[in-house]
């Protein structure tokens, strides 16, 4: 198992497939994009699925997210689900992703194994999301979700984060909009992961701030804590239910205490923590011949070195020195 000094152990591995992105969200990278990383340095399809293999073979994880960048601009996306649903014991599969590739791929990629989806969308307004992501695609993203609805990748989770002065007064319509639509709407608190390194606390709209908005039309009963286990959601009770509404509160709420994942970045290194300034390479040990008992085994000594917590609340804390996008959410 992947366990750190704490007693936690890591089921969900969250696995990016490329640092690249078709959005240019201002709360993650420039207008102008990032330095990709050099494609020799990503890992390859094979490299990719070895290492989902060992991790849910060898060291008992249960649940595998593919996140990017844009995890839809990976030419072999399908053939890699495909593979990882075939492994025993099959591991449930999801994707995070920014919706736009979807209406031509949810289905390939239902039948290929995908269990669910995760669709970024921070507004309803298409003038906001071309602000917000300097690109004009917000219907591209509807269609994307619809797609997904329909090719059974169920629950359909949205992720929207709020900005100030952009779309903070859209809580209300968006959790009207998801619950009318079927998808599961989670709010998440703008992280210190943006490539510009220009987050600040005074800055966010924090979980108090989405749910005070929320409560000016909805009422909201908090689920039962036991219920929510490792996942980082809060989640509340939408009018009784059975809509439900979450939120992810990295900064204000840490759920440290709880966290169950282990991450691997597209160029095939371990990270312990999305917020961890350290690195262990697995790639060199694959390329370099390493059996799969030796990469095992790295990747305990990994996660052995796994802090406390994310240290967002110290005055210590540092922003990683990658972003978001070349972490992998």
């Amino acid at each position: 198992m992947l366990t750190d000094t704490y007693g936690r152990v890591a089921t969900d591995l969250r696995v990016s497939l490329t640092d690249r992105c078709n959005l240019r969200c201002t709360y993650c990278m420039p207008e102008e994009g990032l330095r990709w990383l050099a494609r020799p340095d990503l890992l390859t399809d094979d490299e990719v699925v070895r290492l989902v293999g060992i991790a849910v073979t060898a060291l008992g994880v249960t649940e595998v997210r593919f996140t990017g960048g844009e995890p839809l601009l990976r030419p072999g996306l399908p053939g890699i689900v495909e593979r990882c649903a075939a492994l025993a014991p099959r591991p449930r599969l999801s994707l995070t992703t920014n919706g736009i590739g979807l209406e031509r791929t949810a289905a390939a990629l239902r039948a290929a194994g995908l269990d669910r989806v995760n669709v970024s969308l921070d507004t309803l307004r298409p003038d906001v999301f071309q602000d917000l992501t300097r690109r004009a695609r917000h219907a591209d993203v509807l269609r994307g979700l619809a797609a997904a609805r329909a090719a059974g990748l169920d629950p359909v989770k949205v992720n929207a984060v709020l900005m100030p002065g952009h779309n903070d007064d859209e809580a209300p319509d968006l959790l009207a909009w998801a619950l009318a639509e079927g998808y599961e709407l989670r709010f998440i608190e703008q992280m210190p992961l943006d490539a510009q390194h220009g987050w600040t606390r005074e800055g966010m709209i924090t979980a108090e701030d989405i749910l005070r908005s929320l409560r000016t039309r909805f009422r909201l009963t908090p689920e039962d804590a036991a219920e929510r286990g490792a996942a980082p959601a809060e989640r509340w009770l939408v009018d009784g239910g059975p809509g439900r509404v979450g939120v992810i509160a990295s900064v204000t709420r840490p759920f440290c205490r709880a966290c169950d994942r282990t991450r691997i970045t597209a160029d095939g290194q371990v990270r312990t923590c999305l917020f961890a300034r350290e690195e262990s390479d697995l790639r060199g040990a694959l390329r370099s011949g390493a059996p799969d008992e030796e990469i095992a085994r790295l990747w305990r000594v990994a996660m052995l070195g796994k802090k406390a917590g994310s240290g967002l609340d110290t005055p210590s804390f540092r922003q990683p020195d990658r972003p978001m996008s070349a972490i992998g959410g």
